[in-house]
């Protein structure tokens, strides 16, 4: 009996400790495998601007490398963001918050979720090229007789849904700019206006923002804009995604919270893409390549599966 209860005393609670135990194993073991790779197919859409392109293409490729299949889908600003609000996308990377894309962020908030914050200080501009010295500001296009002819009193811009565009409407009525219209036509189209205008040092005026990569192949100025229709400073640049995307693929979700992005890697890729005609694919690859580092930082904790 004596022998009986010194076995129990010595061996009492091992019952709670062992499964305590098993349960702190399993605990590590969830945590050094990371989070659940969950929903497999993801759809990414994106306009093809100058920094969504890389973007784009540099998440749907880390996703990749995690075990997603991404697709990737080129659409205008509206059908960018309509498709993650109703669930049909799953995300993008292209949220210029709080002045660029404020009608599209009103209009969908309740559906889709900011999930990073990965540029700082993207600022948006009606712009003309360095030498036009007399137009500086927005209030200097008021009433330009001069300017105005010359340009047939017209700003080139973009596509009709981009949010800048939109700004650009909204500049036009803040500073009295009556006689000016904004055409529509594509980045492309419009940078090559840009293009044709500076070789032949003509005037020309149009939106452009930052980061860019006409920046560094051009003289450009961004005018002053004192009653910031543009969002002053610069907006923010956000992922967002749609509600419910945590639950559906947690995976995803951690890589898209844990990736961000500097002038500096956004500026090395752009004109390779878009001044040297590279496949974006291509160029991000050499980019993941060249940072093992960077790509470690994106995807910590996050099991890879290649």
């Amino acid at each position: 009996m004596l022998l009986i209860m010194l076995l129990a005393a010595c061996g009492g609670g091992s019952e709670e400790e062992t499964e305590a135990d098993a349960s702190d194993d399993e605990g590590s073991e969830e945590t050094s495998e990371g989070p659940e790779i969950g929903q497999k197919d993801l759809t990414q859409p994106y306009v093809a601007w100058a920094r969504e392109t890389i973007s784009t293409h540099m998440l749907g490729a880390l996703l990749e490398k995690v075990g997603y299949n991404v697709e990737l889908k080129q659409v205008e600003a509206g059908p960018m963001w309509s498709s993650v609000a109703d669930g049909s996308a799953d995300f993008h990377t292209s949220a210029w918050l709080p002045a660029t894309h404020a009608s599209y962020w009103e209009k969908y908030e309740g559906d889709i979720v900011k999930v990073k914050q990965v540029l700082d200080k993207a600022p948006l501009a009606l712009s003309v090229p360095s030498y036009m010295e007399d137009v500086n500001s927005i209030e200097d296009l008021k009433g330009n007789e001069e300017l105005g002819e010359a340009v047939d009193w017209q700003v080139i811009g973009i596509d009709p849904g981009a949010g800048i565009m939109e700004n650009t409407e909204e500049a036009f009525e803040a500073y009295g700019l009556d006689n000016w219209e904004l055409t529509t036509s594509s980045e492309a189209a419009m940078l090559a206006e840009l293009q044709s205008a500076v070789e032949n040092e003509e005037p020309i005026v149009v939106p452009l923002w930052k980061p860019h990569w006409i920046f560094g192949t051009m003289d450009l100025k961004m005018l002053e804009d004192p009653q910031e229709i543009y969002g002053g400073e610069g907006d923010q640049i956000y992922t967002v995604a749609r509600k419910g995307l945590e639950e559906d693929a947690p995976r995803a979700y951690k890589v898209m919270e844990q990736y961000n992005e500097s002038y500096e890697m956004i500026d090395e890729m752009m004109p390779k893409v878009h001044a040297e005609d590279q496949d974006p694919a291509e160029v991000v690859q050499e980019f993941i390549d060249n940072n093992p580092d960077l790509v470690d930082e994106w995807l910590d904790g996050v099991p890879r599966e290649e």
